[in-house]
């Protein structure tokens, strides 16, 4: 498809509506088989059908990689033609989800719009439905690592996804920070995710690096996964945007690099404003500086644009969903938390 395209927002969720599962790269359904049967169950506790696309239901991998580039476009084009299915949610992330781009038809998206859901390297989809469908995704949980919380999908990462895919009031409404939060790891190959109790701390909400008062249309994106679409066709157009990037792995030596990736394409320059979301695992890599004085070094001030971190958004527990181009408004005054609002529904009522 060539031009530019209107935005499209997918059809709410309406209860008992079912739900499709993809896995367009890592199989962590094989690799983790009953954490991935919890998250499934979970989603039934939430009312909803499920139904595994067909290269998930074969419960079989390529190691790395759930299948072929193919036979994950697929997957995915299957579920986006079934007319039963009205959400798909992606398995996990992985490396690999851009392999797909090429197989996909943008055309029978665009026409079977839906709720597309997931985070991490599923950004490469994101990015490339809403370059070349126009469609909304959501960048938000996925059933592995979210739904397959155990015992049960945190309440905040909960009400924040039905939020999200049920409601198209155009009321605006606060992401109001969860009041605690937790980047402790627990290892999905054991018992440990379900046997070893998640531990939380307080959470301080979003902090304000530089202060700003901004309305505008906001991408997600996994910080490194983004980078991977540089110079294609499929790479954001970020003029006048909020941008909110997120990491798993944040060492301080992986986040000097990508950020000064991101400064020397001018990102930096045409955004509207930068959160940055809380990510998983965190190592200074034995610098005398921390994260926060390190994006204070690579992303210049500007007056009136706004630049918050800590954003509950991405690898953390609980998690906001977002969907793409949604406008928010962003409120980050000096020496108060920041204060994020959503301005539109992220999904239109249904006929």
């Amino acid at each position: 498809m060539t031009g530019p395209l209107s935005l499209l927002r997918p059809p709410r969720l309406r209860p008992g509506a079912t739900i499709g599962v993809c896995t367009p790269s890592w199989p962590a359904h094989v690799l983790f088989p009953e954490k991935y049967r919890h998250g499934l169950s979970q989603l039934e506790t939430l009312g909803f059908r499920v139904r595994e696309g067909s290269l998930t239901a074969t419960g079989t991998s390529q190691g790395y990689r759930s299948g072929a580039p193919e036979a994950r476009a697929r997957e995915l084009m299957e579920l986006f033609e079934d007319s039963a299915v009205e959400c798909i949610i992606t398995t996990i992330g992985g490396n690999n989800s851009s392999s797909l781009i090429p197989y996909l038809d943008f055309a029978v998206i665009r026409n079977n719009p839906k709720i597309f859901c997931g985070y991490s390297d599923i950004t490469s989809l994101h990015l490339a439905i809403l370059a070349h469908a126009g469609l909304s995704t959501f960048y938000g949980p996925a059933v592995v690592p979210s739904f397959g919380e155990w015992p049960a999908l945190l309440p905040e990462t909960r009400d924040s996804f039905l939020s999200a895919v049920t409601d198209a009031s155009g009321e605006e409404r606060e992401l109001v920070a969860p009041a605690r939060f937790s980047r402790h790891f627990r290892d999905g190959k054991t018992d440990a995710w379900k046997t070893v109790p998640r531990e939380f701390k307080d959470n301080a909400g979003p902090t304000v690096i530089y202060p700003g008062i901004v309305e505008a249309p906001c991408i997600v994106a996994n910080l490194n996964t983004l980078l991977t679409a540089a110079g294609t066709s499929y790479f954001p157009v970020l003029d006048g945007k909020l941008l909110l990037i997120e990491q798993m792995h944040a060492t301080l030596a992986q986040e000097e690099r990508c950020l000064r990736h991101l400064e020397r394409l001018g990102v930096f320059q045409r955004i509207a404003g930068l959160l940055i979301g809380k990510p998983e695992l965190y190592s200074g890599g034995g610098a005398p500086f921390g994260y926060t004085d390190l994006v204070r070094e690579i992303v210049a001030q500007r007056v009136g644009v706004p630049l918050v971190m800590d954003v509950d958004c991405g690898h953390t527990n609980p998690l906001f969903t977002i969907a793409q181009e949604t406008r928010l408004r962003v409120v980050a005054e000096a020496r108060q938390r920041a204060r994020l609002f959503v301005l539109e529904s992220m999904v239109q009522s249904r006929a």
